[in-house]
């Protein structure tokens, strides 16, 4: 364990004593079970049936994923014992080229997930993985490696999604993305929705609002089942992380937005959320939840063509200042100590940038950065969520990455279930100031039902704010292809979500010259 997750940990144990919380009353924390181990399992049904998926690929390894569940919906449905599960690695589709293969074990203690992490493959090839268990096996996915760290690759096609609620609406965006046959996804956050099940919604949650380890496993179950979410795990590696849905809405580092609700109460339940996220998601052996801590940031490179930052803008922020919601710019907004990312994060951010010798340099995360103002003429409010109700961390952030020269910074965000394009400034009271960097933000997979083009209030909101170049509010996701010339977004739209076969829309493109901050549409 590095220092920062012994920081990490000792943090929350100090927490929870000071709340009078027993570390034994939490869910598993980072320490294999002593089940029993079924040494040769029997299933009646398909342990498979949550598919297989892979993530954060190196350039000579890559997590393996899948998890044994044949009552998906009831827990997984197995007794509490460990389970040999056998992997197999190819060259091709046939497997008649198994370049690698082990056994790792589905251990109850961990939801009978299992996490592969293969290293010694060659860079920037594909393969194909399945896994055994008993007479069982499971679905065939297919992953790749990153190119090796010196090599500068041709191009990287890559999509980002986020916002994923299952009662609103289908998830048909992720049919169209799996026809595009990206390198990878970036998926930054709201992968599930905590809520209980309603009625007269196109899909029903199953169960009440989760707070429970085995009721997020649930709801992980729930959504993994969808076929073309499958699919689209199926075909290429992810890199994930989480908003504030995973847990619970608007969270905000150790702070409830609900009134009632004892510290030991919340960091009990992030505990469950964040075990469930680990259990369900490709990710590697540090990102092991601690109790209520979880390391998720961390960087990634395709060659030196792109460097990925992904990052936790819930983990460690302070408390929404002003009491949340759409404020003016006063107050806590202006405290220096008053941060989105935690000193920590922020510090090793703006290493891992100064460090890079990629052409693109790439912050995956979760809310706006762009400060936009939300009410029409001379008073101005803030979303007191997003970037603009942490002014000082934000303004700290965007002058690093200009007096940095830090090389064609480009924002990724979701969250916000629409999409935009905008330039980002150091000072957005200072319009004529050089442009430091380009957010894309990607509206939601099927998050508040189907879209509309422009929603009601558009133009005000364009007039309002001239650094905002492209905002549309239709379902779908966005498709980047990028070079060491051009950065290229295409915002692609699904017109429905509420019934199957909603065609793709290509709405909108915006391009991003190397070495010219700014978009432009084309």
């Amino acid at each position: 364990m590095n220092n920062r997750r012994i920081q990490q940990h000792e943090q929350t144990r100090r927490q929870m004593i000071l709340s009078g919380v027993s570390m034994a009353a939490l869910p598993w924390l980072g320490r294999p079970g002593h089940a029993a181990v079924s040494l040769n399992p029997r299933f009646a049904d398909n342990p498979f049936t949550l598919g297989v998926a892979s993530g954060d690929p190196t350039s000579d390894g890559v997590v393996l994923w899948t998890r044994l569940a044949p009552e998906p919906l009831q827990g997984g449905g197995l007794p509490p014992e460990n389970y040999p599960v056998r992997w197999e690695l190819a060259e091709d589709e046939g497997f008649r080229k198994v370049v690698q293969s082990g056994t790792e074990l589905a251990a109850a203690a961990m939801g009978h997930s299992v996490h592969v992490e293969v290293s010694g493959l060659r860079p920037d090839c594909w393969y194909w993985y399945r896994f055994h268990s008993g007479d069982a096996v499971s679905r065939t996915g297919r992953t790749r490696t990153m190119p090796a760290a010196d090599v500068l690759p041709e191009r990287l096609k890559f999509c980002f999604a986020s916002c994923q609620h299952y009662e609103t609406g289908l998830f048909t965006a992720y049919e169209h993305m799996a026809a595009e046959n990206p390198d990878l996804v970036l998926h930054l956050g709201d992968y599930i929705y905590e809520y209980e099940g309603k009625d007269n919604r196109v899909r029903k949650h199953s169960g009440p609002e989760i707070t429970t380890l085995e009721h997020y496993r649930n709801r992980y179950a729930q959504y993994r089942l969808d076929p073309q979410l499958q699919t689209m795990h199926a075909l290429c590696p992810w890199l994930v992380v989480w908003d504030d849905h995973e847990f619970d809405n608007n969270c905000a580092g150790a702070i409830s937005e609900e009134r009632g609700v004892s510290e030991s109460e919340y960091l009990l339940r992030r505990a469950n959320a964040y075990q469930a996220y680990y259990e369900n998601m490709p990710l590697r052996r540090p990102a092991i939840p601690s109790g209520s801590d979880m390391l998720l940031y961390r960087t990634l490179d395709f060659g030196r063509l792109a460097r990925f930052e992904m990052l936790d803008t819930r983990q460690y922020r302070s408390d929404q200042p002003n009491g949340d919601g759409l404020k003016p710019l006063t107050g806590a907004v202006l405290d220096p100590q008053t941060t989105m990312l935690g000193t920590q994060q922020e510090q090793w951010l703006l290493s891992e940038l100064s460090s890079s010798k990629s052409t693109w340099n790439v912050l995956g995360q979760q809310v706006m950065m762009a400060r936009v103002d939300r009410v029409p003429g001379t008073d101005q409010k803030f979303s007191m969520d997003q970037w603009s109700g942490y002014e000082v961390a934000r303004r700290r952030l965007l002058t690093a990455l200009s007096e940095r020269r830090i090389s064609n910074p480009i924002v990724l965000t979701g969250d916000i279930h629409s999409n935009w394009v905008n330039d980002l400034l150091v000072d957005f009271d200072r319009p004529r100031d050089p442009v430091v960097a380009t957010e894309f933000v990607c509206t939601s997979i099927s998050s508040g039902g189907n879209g509309v083009q422009k929603a009601t209030g558009h133009a005000l909101l364009m007039s309002e704010n001239p650094f905002v170049k492209f905002q549309n509010s239709e379902r779908g996701y966005v498709s980047c292809e990028v070079t060491a010339k051009e950065w290229r977004s295409r915002y692609q739209v699904v017109e429905y979500v509420d019934r199957p076969g909603a065609p793709l829309v290509t709405r909108s493109t915006w391009a991003v010259e190397a070495g010219r901050a700014g978009a432009e549409q084309v």
